[in-house]
């Protein structure tokens, strides 16, 4: 069976992402929980990924003696292995514009990424007021975003209509706009409830609420 090797579900948006569309999907797979250390630098954490793959790094997806690093070219492998499900969308334009916005939500966003890091159980109101009227970069961000959910079939609908690869690369998004209460459309309120509603996401957050925190991930709490 497959391995998935992932760190906290509370602070790894990486390694949400292949899980849920393992989860989503109901394909067979055993999840390795590898959580984060104290110490950023090495510890436990590093060790024990560094034992599995040079990489360090989660998620990774072992299949046989086969090791897959890379949460898109995790999805991507899934994809092919099991092409008797739509985890990328059947149709050909469709197919094509979810892996343009996977891989763009895979290299871009830095300033989200940087300054709204995921963390399921923070409330950071807040902060979030703070960092949208400082940082003109992170508006940006989400009104891009904002466009690219705004382009999915119907108002009530997953990216490409039903739940896909492009839904779980996004997923970790509704996480962040949630966390910092970021100012977005209804029409976005309205996608976000649409994730975090499907059973693998509410799956993942429950556990994520479940989870200790660190206090090195706890960046705007301290």
């Amino acid at each position: 069976m497959m391995q998935l090797y992932i760190a906290n579900k509370n602070y790894s948006s990486w390694s949400m992402r292949p899980w849920l569309v393992l989860r989503a999907f109901h394909l067979p797979f055993q999840e390795r929980m590898i959580p984060f250390s104290e110490d950023l630098a090495g510890g436990p954490f590093k060790q024990t990924l560094k034992a599995l793959h040079d990489n360090a790094k989660v998620p990774v997806l072992k299949d046989g003696e086969l090791l897959i690093w890379d949460s898109l070219a995790i999805c991507e492998y899934l994809a092919e292995k099991y092409p008797e499900h739509a985890l990328w969308p059947k149709d050909i334009a469709q197919r094509a514009w979810a892996r343009s916005v996977s891989a763009e939500m895979h290299s871009s966003f830095a300033a989200l990424r940087s300054l709204c890091g995921m963390n399921i159980q923070a409330d950071f109101s807040t902060q979030g007021k703070i960092l949208w009227d400082a940082h003109a970069e992170l508006r940006e961000d989400v009104a891009r975003i904002e466009y690219i959910w705004a382009q999915r079939p119907q108002a009530s609908a997953f990216l490409c209509g039903e739940f896909s690869i492009a839904d779980a690369f996004f997923a970790p998004v509704v996480m962040r706009f949630k966390a910092f209460q970021l100012p977005v459309s209804a029409d976005t309120e309205l996608y976000m409830q649409q994730v975090l509603q499907h059973p693998a996401v509410a799956l993942w957050v429950e556990a994520a609420q479940a989870e200790q925190t660190l206090a090195r991930m706890e960046q705007y709490a301290r």
